[in-house]
């Protein structure tokens, strides 16, 4: 068990030991022969080597209402009241610690890289490579110099990728104004962080909350397992109802083993539920094979959960990429 922690060394607090971090419940960790048998045991299905259907977007480059555009996977650009925000942007033909081996996109960016509109601000979640992308994060700020912000220790992760790279590095229940009109929230999620084999939770992870003047709530999150569902409750009753919420639906196949990491379509739709979102868009889908569902299965289970609670199709959209949502903000 290490001793220390390479990224951060703060006070202790009921989620950090010193050492590691910790969720609000926090499963038993799997094992390597648990991680190998659903690697290698289970029937996996074959994503295409390349699907070139999707659209492409050219964002504007500034909206003052609310504009949502994927790049794909987890890489979402939000605008609003002025702002330009990029969530855990991937830019990257890979999400693995290797250039030559590891999940690789079947789709190119459905933003390309010099389509971006002014870079303000870039909300990192966690540092698993499919969340940041250091080679991304590091071409994002040598162009536009935004904000960074990210949960306590991922600040190390960055500087690895340039040393001169200015990262704001926040606790749960931080928030910091990312303008006169809009401030940004960190709250839990049940997951957990990890760049390699040995420092498992040893950097914290996060959903974001954005809150507005107008008094718009806006729900993030970037990855999570249901749980018993608390956390989800809390963001109404501490904010409000969110007008959006962007939750994930996809890499949760087979759930014995991405049950407590990850929620299923059904689930995020129950997070919807629980925090009263009025619309939710998903995402973390798609773009890179992590687990062995098809690649259009979770927008197909996605409908069946939303049906089965009858909810209109409408209520929780699959977010295509470089297909852009435009909703009314004031």
């Amino acid at each position: 068990m290490a001793r220390q922690n390479p990224y951060y060394r703060g006070e202790k607090s009921d989620h950090y030991d010193g050492v590691r971090f910790h969720s609000p419940a926090e499963p038993p960790e799997k094992t390597l022969r648990e991680l190998t048998w659903m690697l290698l045991g289970q029937t996996r299905h074959r994503w295409p080597a390349f699907n070139g259907s999707h659209a492409h977007d050219k964002p504007p480059e500034r909206v003052e209402q609310l504009r949502l555009s994927s790049a794909g996977h987890s890489s979402i650009l939000l605008q609003l009241a002025g702002q330009n925000i990029l969530f855990d942007p991937v830019w990257s033909e890979r999400v693995s610690p290797l250039t030559f081996a590891g999940p690789k996109r079947v789709h190119a960016p459905a933003i390309a890289f010099g389509d971006l509109p002014p870079i303000d601000a870039v909300l990192v979640t966690h540092n698993h490579y499919d969340h940041l992308d250091g080679p991304t994060l590091a071409r994002l700020w040598q162009r536009f110099k935004p904000r960074i912000i990210a949960p306590l220790g991922n600040d190390a992760v960055l500087r690895r990728y340039d040393p001169d790279i200015r990262v704001e590095t926040y606790d749960w229940g931080d928030h910091v104004s990312l303008s006169d009109r809009l401030n940004v929230h960190l709250e839990p999620a049940f997951h957990w962080s990890g760049r390699g084999i040995r420092d498992r939770r040893m950097a914290l992870w996060c959903a974001f909350v954005l809150t507005s003047e107008t008094g718009g709530v806006l729900y993030h999150i970037g990855d999570t397992a249901y749980g018993d569902g608390s956390i989800f409750r809390a963001i109404r009753f501490r904010y409000g109802p969110p007008r959006v919420a962007l939750l994930p639906i996809g890499a949760y196949e087979p759930r014995w083993f991405m049950a407590a990491q990850h929620v299923n379509p059904a689930e995020a739709v129950r997070i919807m539920e629980d925090c009263g979102a009025a619309r939710a868009f998903g995402h973390h889908w798609g773009t890179f094979q992590l687990t062995q569902e098809p690649m259009q299965a979770p927008a197909a289970a996605l409908a069946a959960a939303l049906a089965a609670k009858g909810h209109s199709p409408e209520k929780f959209r699959p977010l295509l990429p470089g297909q852009a949502a435009e909703l009314d903000w004031s």
